[in-house]
């Protein structure tokens, strides 16, 4: 039986985590946590605001983890959360995880009839969740991943029409069991 959370990565933004708002909006009954830093100066306000669903990582721990990529210095990165997340859902006794950044608004159907593109909002995201963890499993791909709203830019273009894309970016869903490493400051979705 699957045991699953959602983790929220955010920073510096604890007055904006619209995506908790949208789960809930689109159904989503099950467990979550916004992950931060431990560098992050809102860290007390994240912690106000969501209490115990607060999960904190240290960066000098999550560096060790990958390589950046660069000799540039800063950290104000998401790419030390997205590694540091396979961790977490371990010491949670998580089976699976999804991930998902702090700006989501909404999570929709796309279909297309008589050559249009429509959409239509999620009102059963627990049930959605459910089936990318199935295909996930049934697949052996290390990640899956919803499309982002970019992809659709041109109508019944030709990520409609091709079906699955190789591309796994924003709204990630992990096996614990099965760690893949983010590597880079930037583009490391799409360099993992």
């Amino acid at each position: 039986m699957r045991k699953y959370a959602v983790f929220i990565l955010s920073h510096g933004r604890a007055d904006r985590v619209y995506t908790l708002k949208t789960l809930q909006k689109c159904g989503y009954t099950g467990d979550w946590y916004v992950v931060c830093d431990n560098e992050d100066r809102m860290l007390s306000e994240y912690k106000r605001r969501f209490k115990d669903r607060v999960l904190v990582f240290a960066k000098d721990e999550a560096a060790k983890m990958f390589d950046m990529m660069d000799n540039f210095e800063g950290r104000n990165v998401v790419v030390f959360a997205r590694n540091y997340v396979f961790r977490l859902a371990k010491e949670l006794g998580l089976t699976h995880f999804v991930v998902l950044d702090d700006d989501y608004t909404e999570f929709e159907y796309n279909f297309v009839i008589n050559e249009r593109r429509l959409r239509k909002r999620i009102k059963k995201l627990d049930d959605v969740f459910e089936l990318m963890f199935e295909m996930l499993d049934n697949t052996g791909a290390l990640t899956v991943a919803f499309a982002q709203t970019g992809d659709f830019v041109g109508g019944i273009n030709d990520f409609m029409k091709k079906g699955f894309k190789r591309k796994a970016m924003n709204a990630f869903f992990f096996r614990t069991d099965r760690v893949v490493e983010f590597m880079g400051r930037l583009n490391e979705d799409v360099n993992m």
